[in-house]
């Protein structure tokens, strides 16, 4: 009897402690109580009518409005977006209240409250918030000056403080972010100039102060190198251009008090894609080379004085979709890459003084006059236009006095060709340093130019995601009759996509894990290198791991170029026609614009090109194929370090000239018309060519391919072998590519002019003289 009433109330007790651990495992986290409170102390707001004590904060299924992230049952990312145009909380609101309460998350790295009514000055309580990553409160009523306290924020990668009422002047505290990829402060109420500080934000890649009150001159901003957005419209900004790196994709100064002219180098801003300078008081000549940029959609000049003669056949990039050029004082022609495809852009030009019949234009003088208000004087050719027009209305009468005289002046240049042709020419040595002269008949001769400034990846589609089940459709499921080969950089498919284009795809498996934000910068990157003599990127995929969201697989797609290497239109036996000589110098251009790209761009060194990686496409231009993406060469260790390491003059001091080197052995090939397999073989036929050098013309033609030794002129032939060699000298011996290129279209000219039939019969011993051109670096693109 006794055990018997012993065991019962130790039945009871365990209950009673089963209960209890049951109970408290119900109990919430402290972080969990945070959320409740931060519910509360938001007024309750209808998109937080969910969550109560039950709530498993750690598993809500995330929606636009509402997104909490766990790791390791800590929040680390919390988003909370309310209704657009809330008004403000309650007068019993408390922002201090809020950020005291914020710091109690300390895993919190994102943060963003976004329209929900706050109101308040940011409070010095913000300190405590020293580990968040990514701070987010726009479209509230935050008033008041940043505080100093924001600079113990040095974790900060996004500050984005968009639509508030923040007042006063920027603290010169911006030195203190060193990973602050992204500042945005739109629409506020901030005034006075920017900081000095603004330039050591060396990280920066978004930096967006529009719509303010800030005035004054922009800091310089050079040396920001991964700077790609920079919005700074309506302000009173002036009145000179800002100082900037030339990575920029997005510039928009709209809306300011700049009155100086564009600088020169905002023709190397290869990646621009939008531009728009348009309600400011900008003067000087504009720079038609904006019409041209390689991925220019986006251009609005409207508003301003810019002066300058259009012509119809300047050139315009292919992605150009919007241009707008009125209410300027610009005469001459619409170019015609402009009226043609007028249906296809959103063009608009009135308000110049241009030759255009439909009412939209100013008088000539009214343009001239206004060049001369705003303290410009206009160009020459617009003058020498003017006097044309006013000349052949005083001559109309008296033509054939006009005609005697072009008949006397066309006697007179023949007889001056014929003298130069007599003379030897002057050698184009490729260690002299270009001139920064520049011939005007050489840029507007479209025979030499017209391929030059044609720019961008033409009929390249736009780049975009694709979806993995496009890509399985593509490949028929990647099956093994796609497969075109593998290498140390994945394996390589050859697809066809549902509008019947044919891509190749490569796949890479990753070695690491890694999100797919740790990638964008570099398919940022990937989706920019967009030129005619590069086989360029048209989307990727990601493939990711279902229970943590990592990326197991990426897929790049490239274009696909079926017209084979160059070292099968070069070689012997092949079924195919083999290249001309001239075919070869034009695609000896192709590649070292391709390369020069590369350097100039986006600081693409050592890309190890072969001539098996140069692809010839249906227009028999050449391609590059291969260069090196740092996310292909390093797989993931380079993933979330950006591309580049080291200043951009550094590495170009040095491993430009690798590409350099290796051009010149591709050039060797094409000179000898046969594969060079060996190091030894490569330098018994470098001494054999530089052997030929000091000799004379039928000795260099002796050597060379036999398809091509009559086929050319021995000055092209001479050049080409000078810049072979010259290449493939020791690093410090190497030309620049500039210097390259511009011996390559020497070489062009010349063998243009011999096949024009002014060169001297090569049986009777005189060596070819091509037209003296001063010269000059080449840097179209």
């Amino acid at each position: 009897m006794m055990a018997k009433g012993f065991k019962q109330p130790l039945i009871l007790l365990l209950i009673v402690v089963s209960s209890t651990l049951l109970h408290s495992e119900r109990l919430q986290s402290p972080e969990a109580n945070t959320l409740l409170r931060i519910r509360s102390l938001l007024n309750f707001p209808s998109v937080l009518s969910s969550w109560n004590k039950k709530t498993d904060f750690c598993n809500l299924e995330p929606s636009p409005t509402v997104t909490v992230v766990c790791y390791e049952n800590s929040i680390t990312q919390l988003h909370i977006v309310g209704h657009e145009g809330a008004p403000k909380l309650p007068s019993n609101f408390s922002i201090d209240s809020l950020v005291t309460t914020l710091s109690k998350l300390p895993s919190l790295k994102v943060l963003t409250l976004s329209s929900l009514g706050l109101w308040g000055s940011v409070p010095k309580q913000i300190e405590g918030l020293s580990w968040i990553e990514v701070l987010n409160i726009s479209s509230n009523y935050l008033n008041g000056d940043l505080p100093k306290e924001v600079s113990s924020l040095t974790n900060l990668q996004g500050l984005i403080f968009d639509h508030n009422k923040f007042s006063g002047q920027i603290p010169d505290l911006f030195g203190s972010f060193p990973a602050l990829n992204v500042l945005s402060l739109r629409n506020n109420c901030f005034n006075g100039s920017l900081p000095s500080s603004f330039s050591k934000l060396s990280g920066i890649r978004v930096l967006a102060l529009a719509n303010n009150h800030f005035s004054g001159d922009v800091p310089d901003l050079r040396r920001l190198k991964d700077l790609q957005e920079l919005d700074l419209e309506s302000n009173s900004f002036g009145p000179k251009f800002p100082q900037l790196g030339n990575k920029l994709v997005k510039l928009l100064l709209r809306r300011n008090k700049f009155r100086s002219s564009i600088p020169n180098d905002i023709s190397t801003y290869y990646q621009l894609q939008k531009l728009d300078i348009s309600s400011n008081k900008f003067m000087g000549p504009f720079p038609m080379t904006l019409l041209s940029l390689p991925v220019i959609s986006y251009l609005n000049i409207a508003g301003n004085q810019f002066t300058g003669m259009l012509s119809r056949n300047m050139s315009c990039s292919d992605a150009l979709s919007f241009v707008d050029l009125s209410s300027n004082l610009l005469t001459g022609d619409l170019p015609d890459c402009i009226i043609l495809k007028s249906k296809y852009r959103d063009v608009h030009f009135e308000g110049n003084c241009l030759n255009v019949a439909d009412g939209s234009q100013h008088a000539y003088a009214f343009c001239r006059n206004g060049a001369l208000a705003a303290g410009v004087a206009p160009s020459r050719t617009e003058d020498r236009a003017r006097k044309a027009v006013l000349a052949s209305c005083i001559v109309s009468g008296v033509v054939g006095v006009t005609l005697l005289i072009v008949l006397v002046f066309w006697v007179l240049r023949r007889v001056i060709k014929k003298k130069k042709l007599k003379e030897k020419p002057s050698p184009r040595v490729i260690a002299e340093k270009a001139s920064a002269g520049c011939s005007s008949k050489l840029i507007t001769d479209a025979r030499y130019i017209s391929q030059t400034v044609k720019l961008g990846a033409l009929g390249i589609p736009a780049y975009r995601t694709f979806s993995l089940e496009e890509l399985e459709a593509a490949t028929n499921y990647f099956n093994s009759t796609a497969f075109m080969g593998e290498g140390s950089h994945g394996q390589m498919y050859r697809g066809q996509l549902r509008d019947g284009s044919l891509v190749a795809i490569r796949c890479l498996k990753l070695k690491q894990s890694y999100t797919t934000e740790c990638f964008m910068p570099h398919i940022e990157l990937i989706s920019q290198l967009r030129h005619r003599h590069l086989v360029s990127a048209i989307g990727h995929c990601f493939e990711c791991y279902l229970e943590d969201s990592t990326v197991s697989r990426l897929f790049l797609v490239f274009e696909y170029i079926s017209n084979g290497t160059l070292r099968n239109w070069i070689s012997v036996g092949r079924a195919r026609r083999r290249f001309t000589w001239s075919e070869r110098i034009g695609a000896s251009t192709g590649i070292v614009k391709g390369i020069q790209f590369l350097h100039a761009g986006p600081g693409i060194f050592s890309n190890n090109v072969r001539i098996t990686d140069v692809l010839i496409d249906q227009n028999l231009a050449a391609k590059v194929s291969s260069y090196n993406l740092p996310l292909l060469a390093q797989n993931t260790d380079m993933v979330g370090h950006g591309a580049l390491v080291g200043s951009q003059e550094t590495r170009m001091d040095h491993e430009d000239k690798a590409d350099i080197y290796d051009f010149g052995v591709i050039l060797l090939e094409m000179i000898m018309g046969k594969p060079i397999k060996s190091r030894s073989e490569l330098n018994i036929t470098r001494n054999q060519v530089q052997a030929t050098l000091a000799g004379d013309e039928e000795a260099r033609r002796s050597i060379v391919a036999a398809e091509i030794q009559n086929t050319g002129s021995d000055q092209s032939l001479k050049t080409m072998m000078e810049i072979c060699i010259r290449c493939l000298k020791d690093s410090s011996e190497r030309p620049s590519i500039e210097d390259v290129l511009w011996n390559l279209q020497f070489a062009a000219q010349v063998q243009d002019a011999w096949q024009g039939g002014e060169h001297v019969n090569s049986n009777r011993g005189s060596p070819v003289s091509p037209p003296h051109l001063p010269r000059f670096r080449l840097t179209y693109y």
